[in-house]
């Protein structure tokens, strides 16, 4: 769970998500990998999820932007 770690370790930090490829909201289609990229203040970080994690990490992503 390395990936989604991070991303919540970036988040905290007050970094943004810029983009998700593939798209979050675009379908629920099983993927096998997906690449998340963050904006933060100092650099873009770009983090990938294989498998479940990839999975996890894009609900994640979904319920966040939900609570905004």
């Amino acid at each position: 769970m390395a990936a989604i770690d991070e991303l919540k370790a970036l988040l905290q930090k007050g970094c943004k998500v810029q983009k998700v490829q593939p798209a979050a909201f675009a379908s629920d289609a099983e993927v096998s990998v997906v690449t998340v990229t963050v904006a933060c203040s100092d650099r873009i970080h770009t983090l990938r999820a294989y498998r479940e994690e990839a999975k996890e990490i894009r609900e994640f992503i979904r319920k966040q932007a939900l609570q905004l």
